[in-house]
């Protein structure tokens, strides 16, 4: 994994300006920073928790893979992939990707790229916890994310 990337993966919440603040402090060497956060929805008020699993190790080095990989397809200057596990709740962060080189272009596709990753591949599972005392369901896959995906392969 290329130095200048961080990958995290942790149960405590993080702050989206203290991941930007630390990849750039000092840096006037970048043109582009391009971030994205995902959400716990409430999926219409359904939704009291997501439980987020992972295997210790396994994930953060299969993530640090796919860092590397964006690296080599992109001129980045700095990457910072931090994804929560354990409860979350609502509102609450669940995944951070932060991209940062000289252009906007590498940045964003990049940001995509990882995400489209983190969606499909990353060894995360994820368990709906239901308002009112329904039974949890372990989340499936979606079609739409597999398509999404489907455009960096080659």
């Amino acid at each position: 994994m290329d130095p200048a990337a961080i990958v995290r993966v942790q149960a405590e919440p993080f702050s989206i300006e203290a991941e930007i603040a630390r990849l750039t402090r000092g840096r006037t060497d970048l043109g582009a920073v391009v971030t994205f956060t995902g959400l716990c929805r409430d999926e219409g008020g359904a939704l009291a928790a997501l439980e987020i699993e992972h295997y210790p190790g396994m994930a953060e080095e299969e993530i640090g893979r796919v860092v590397a990989e964006a690296s080599a397809r992109w001129p980045l200057e700095g990457v910072v992939v931090v994804h929560r596990y354990g409860e979350i709740l609502p509102g609450d962060p669940i995944v951070l990707v932060v991209t940062a080189g000289r252009h906007r272009g590498e940045a964003f596709a990049a940001a995509s790229f990882l995400m489209d990753y983190l969606k499909t591949k990353a060894p995360f599972w994820k368990k709906e916890h239901r308002r009112g005392a329904v039974p949890g369901d372990w989340v499936a896959a979606k079609a739409e994310d597999d398509a999404a995906a489907e455009k960096w392969r080659g």
